[in-house]
C-alpha cells in the first residue's frame, strides 16, 4: 500500500503526518512540486517479463508522459533479491542527492521508498505497484529499495546518459535510516 510519512528534518522519530490515501499523498507532495499519481493499467506484465514487454504494456502512458515532460528515453529496472552488487548500489541510492532532470519512476511491481528533503521537512513516500512519482530536478532526495529489494519500475529520462546523481554531502539520510541500517555509505 502506498503511504506518506512527513517529518520535520530535526525529528526523525516523530512523524507530523501519516497517510495512505493517494489523493492526500498527491496533495501534500504537490506543495513541494512533486507529482504523485496512481495509474490503472488494463495490463500488468508478469514480474519476470522482459523489459521490452514491460515497456510495450505501458507504451500509451509512457508516450503521454514523455510528451508532457520532454523526456527522451525510458527503461526498466528490475531488482529481485539482494544479489551481487545490490548492497553497493543501495548505498549509492541511500545518499542524499539531486539530479539535473526530474527523476520519474513508475512502479510496476513491488515497492520502494523515495525520501525527499525539502524546506526543513522529510517526506518518506512508499511507492507501490501502480504509483507514478516525479521528483523535480534539484530536489534533494534518496531512494531505498530495501535490504532485499523486490521491485520492477519504469524509469524515464530526459538525459540519454541515464541516472546521474550529484551528492549533497548532507548526512540527513543516515539520520533517517532504519534502526538496523547504516544509511549512506559512500564518500561524497
Amino acid at each position: 500500500m502506498s503511504s506518506l510519512a512527513l517529518y520535520r528534518d530535526d525529528a526523525p522519530g516523530a512523524p507530523v503526518e501519516r497517510t495512505s490515501d493517494p489523493a492526500r499523498i498527491a496533495q501534500v507532495l504537490g506543495t513541494v512540486g512533486v507529482r504523485f499519481e496512481r495509474w490503472d493499467s488494463p495490463v500488468t506484465p508478469a514480474r519476470d517479463a522482459a523489459a521490452e514487454d514491460v515497456l510495450a504494456a505501458y507504451r500509451p502512458y509512457l508516450d503521454q508522459l514523455m510528451g508532457e515532460t520532454g523526456a527522451g528515453s525510458a527503461d526498466v529496472i528490475s531488482m529481485h533479491g539482494a544479489g551481487e552488487g545490490w548492497e553497493a548500489t543501495r548505498r549509492k541510492f541511500l545518499c542524499e542527492h539531486i539530479h539535473d532532470e526530474d527523476e520519474i519512476r513508475f512502479f510496476v511491481h513491488g515497492q520502494g521508498d523515495f525520501v525527499l528533503h525539502v524546506n526543513g521537512q522529510v517526506f518518506n513516500v512508499r511507492c507501490t505497484a501502480g504509483d507514478l512519482i516525479s521528483v523535480p530536478a534539484g530536489v534533494p532526495h534518496w531512494f531505498d529499495g530495501g535490504a532485499v529489494p523486490d521491485f520492477v519500475a519504469l524509469r524515464v529520462f530526459t538525459n540519454r546518459d541515464g541516472w546521474i546523481a550529484h551528492y549533497t554531502g548532507d548526512d540527513i539520510a543516515t539520520r533517517f535510516a532504519a534502526p538496523d541500517d547504516e544509511g549512506c555509505k559512500i564518500a561524497v
